[in-house]
C-alpha cells in the first residue's frame, strides 16, 4: 500500500510535535515536511533536535509551495491567519487539509470555504472522537428540551490559549443553536475570561477559565426551575486531537473538493 505523504504545519508548537510524532508512528504515513512561519528560530533545524530524539533527517522549512506540491496532505494547528494562507495554497495543489485551528473570523471562515471549492479540507473545532460525539448529544438534547432551560457552556484550557471561547465550545454551542433552530450569533452570551456567566433564559452562556496546563474540558450544562442535565468532556492527553486528525487524512484520500467536519469523518 502507497503511503500517503503529510506535512505538518506550527512543526514547533506543542500540537505540530504531538502530530509529528503520531505521523512518524503511523506506517501507512510518511511524513516529508515541517513547516514554521518565515523568520522562526528553528527554520533550518532537524527535527530531531525539537523534538530531543535522533537525527530524523527532516529540517523544518517555511517554503510551503515547494512542500505543498509535493505532500497528499497537510494536517494544520496553527493560527487562523496561517491557516487561511495555507488553504490558498492547499487548494492551489487540490490536496487534502485538516485543519484544526480555532479562532478564525466570519471573513476568515468564508475563504476557507472558497478554498474548499479546489481542496478537500477537514476542519473542526475538536478533532476528537468524543467531543464529536458530544456535540451530536447536544444537537439532540437541545431539540428535545423545551424554553424552560436554559443552556450554559463552561470550557478550560491550559493558561497559553488565547482565543475565548474556545473553538470546541463554540462548536458546542452550534449544535445547542442547530437543535433548536436558531443562528447561535443570535443567541451567544460571552463571559469575560474566568468569569462564570449567569444562566440567562434564552440566550447560550458561555464560559471561559485558563489555567495551568490543562489539555481541555468542556461541559454543556441545561438548566431549568425543576432539573438540570449535563454533558461533559474532558481531555486527558493531547494525543487524542492528533489521533483525530491523522484519521482525517486517511479519511480525505480520494475525496472530491469540499467542506467537510469531523462528524462527516466519524459517520454520526
Amino acid at each position: 500500500m502507497k503511503k500517503i505523504k503529510v506535512v505538518v504545519t506550527g512543526a514547533s508548537g506543542r500540537m505540530g510535535q504531538t502530530i509529528i510524532k503520531k505521523v512518524l508512528g503511523d506506517k501507512n504515513l510518511k511524513l516529508i515536511g515541517a513547516l514554521e512561519v518565515s523568520g522562526h528560530k528553528n527554520i533550518g533545524q532537524d527535527l530531531g533536535k525539537i523534538l530531543k530524539t535522533k537525527k530524523i533527517g527532516i529540517k523544518i522549512s517555511d517554503n510551503i509551495i515547494d512542500l505543498f506540491a509535493k505532500t497528499d496532505s497537510v494536517i494544520d494547528f496553527t493560527t487562523p491567519n496561517a491557516t487561511v494562507e495555507h488553504a490558498k495554497y492547499a487548494a492551489q495543489a487540490r490536496i487534502v487539509h485538516v485543519i484544526g485551528t480555532t479562532g478564525l473570523s466570519n471573513i476568515q471562515s468564508k475563504k476557507i470555504v472558497y478554498a474548499s471549492k479546489h481542496a478537500t479540507i477537514i476542519k473542526s473545532g475538536n478533532m476528537s472522537l468524543g467531543v464529536n460525539l458530544l456535540e451530536t448529544l447536544v444537537k439532540q438534547a437541545a431539540s428535545k428540551l423545551d424554553t424552560s432551560f436554559s443552556i450554559q457552556i463552561n470550557e478550560e484550557h491550559h493558561k497559553h490559549k488565547i482565543d475565548a471561547p474556545s473553538g470546541t465550545a463554540l462548536m458546542l454551542g452550534s449544535a445547542a443553536a442547530k437543535g433548536k433552530n436558531i443562528k447561535l450569533d443570535r443567541i451567544k452570551k460571552i463571559s469575560k475570561i474566568n468569569t462564570k456567566g449567569k444562566a440567562t433564559k434564552g440566550k447560550i452562556v458561555f464560559s471561559s477559565f485558563r489555567k495551568g496546563e490543562t489539555v481541555g474540558n468542556h461541559e454543556v450544562i441545561f438548566s431549568s426551575p425543576d432539573e438540570t442535565v449535563s454533558l461533559r468532556h474532558k481531555a486527558n492527553d493531547r494525543g487524542i486531537f492528533a489521533a483525530g486528525a491523522i484519521y482525517a487524512v486517511k479519511w480525505g484520500q480520494e475525496k472530491k473538493p469540499g467542506l467537510f467536519s469531523m462528524v462527516d469523518v466519524l459517520g454520526l
